[in-house]
């Protein structure tokens, strides 16, 4: 059985370097205002950055066109085409009928995914989009395992598949959403969503029987996060999902930090290659503990056991995660004094975590001692006051530069 590819998002290259450390085969990057995460833009030179340094590593880069576009973006769209046909990238996710037409006709040689936008659902939409070029189609993200494992068996076997197994989900079918747009002027299908989902709410009922008598619905004095969700989390179906060969598992949130997108590719990773292994001892709550310390609104694995699942409908509007946080960047190690670029305050005595690439339990320690980097001084504590800056700390085993330290709070 082939093992499927793990496909991370990366919204710099400094992101693509962190998921490829912690196994990720693929990254996905967007192309500024033709991608639906217009903020998390990567400049031409910053992509072709990227996947010159993917391909050396003999890793993969997929670059987003995915937007919905009007008659006067087309210029635009056949130029990006042209410049990612340039620097070699390896696929191109899109959706909109007419870019994907611009693709075929400006770089045909390179390879369409059909973004989970398109909303493909059934094994016969799968066809037609095969027929019009596609060689992968990332699927629905409302589907449940039974309907996937239903299109696959009525497929082409060179027709690749994609699923959505962790991130945010959003108040939309499949993320194509108005309610940015009519709230903040902020196309989502634009690349430009301001997430009105996760925003707090007064809500207010009108008596029936006293018209304009307005009754708030609250549930603390912030409101209520009504249309927040929890995010998506299928960490304990990795069996399922494995066995059903689907070709590539993805992570949402090109948005998320460097520390959000080592720690769960990390967890992912070590889950699919144990469970490749040994598939009779399958234990996802060594990897679900670890998903766990990263910021999240809650967990929920949608649709994909039960079609009838509500349990993302318990809303989770602020995130939790009370016990852990982004601590450090490990930049440089020294059997002594170790550099490392700081992500939150530090303090003598702090609990801390390394994440290993590929392994899943974390290293812990306690910080002993710290010194400035520039003057050498001794120090207590250390606040983040500028962009990379660093300081020295002592490291219980050897580390290589990138590796991510979280710091228990």
């Amino acid at each position: 059985m082939k093992k499927p590819e793990l496909l991370a998002p990366a919204g710099s290259f400094e992101k693509a370097k962190e998921a490829f450390l912690y196994g990720a085969d693929a990254v996905y990057c967007g192309t500024g205002a033709l991608s639906l995460r217009s903020r998390a833009e990567v400049d031409n030179n910053e992509l072709k950055r990227t996947i010159e340094y993917a391909h050396e590593i003999g890793r993969k880069v997929y670059a987003t066109v995915n937007i919905y576009a009007p008659d006067e973006m087309y210029d635009e769209v056949k130029k990006q085409v042209q410049m990612l046909k340039e620097i070699k990238v390896d696929a191109i996710i899109a959706s909109d009928g007419g870019v994907i037409d611009a693709i075929q006709e400006v770089a045909p040689d390179i390879p369409i995914h059909i973004s989970t936008q398109a909303n493909t659902l059934s094994s016969m939409t799968a066809k037609f989009w095969q027929k019009n070029g596609a060689k992968r189609i990332i699927l629905s993200r409302e589907m449940n395992k039974n309907a996937i494992k239903n299109l696959i068996d009525n497929i082409p076997g060179d027709l690749e598949t994609e699923i959505f197994i962790h991130g945010a989900i959003c108040w939309a079918y499949s993320g194509r959403c108005y309610l940015s747009d009519f709230l903040a002027n902020r196309n989502a299908n634009l690349g430009d969503c301001a997430q009105s989902c996760r925003w707090a709410y007064n809500v207010y009922l009108e008596e029936k029987n006293n018209p304009g008598n307005m009754m708030p619905v609250e549930t603390d004095e912030n409101g209520t996060y009504i249309l927040s969700s929890k995010d998506l989390c299928l960490i304990r179906r990795i069996p399922d999902i494995v066995e059903m060969e689907i070709t590539s598992l993805k992570i949402e949130g090109r948005l998320k930090s460097e520390y959000y997108v080592a720690s769960v590719v990390n967890a992912y990773r070590n889950a699919i290659d144990d469970y490749m292994q040994n598939k009779d001892n399958y234990d996802y709550t060594k990897y679900l503990k670890e998903l766990e310390k990263v910021k999240t609104r809650g967990l929920t694995e949608f649709f994909f056991e039960d079609k009838n699942n509500k349990d993302f409908q318990e809303y989770e509007g602020k995130q939790y995660n009370q016990e852990y946080e982004y601590g450090a960047q490990v930049l440089e190690y020294n059997d002594d004094k170790s550099v490392v670029k700081i992500g939150n305050k530090l303090t003598v005595g702090d609990k801390m975590e390394i994440i290993v690439p590929n392994k899943i339990e974390p290293v812990e320690f306690n910080i002993d001692m710290m010194w400035d980097t520039e003057t050498g001084e001794e120090i207590n504590t250390v606040n983040p006051g500028k962009v990379g800056q660093s300081v020295k700390i002592h490291l219980p085993i050897k580390c290589e530069e990138g590796w991510i330290i979280r710091r228990k709070k």
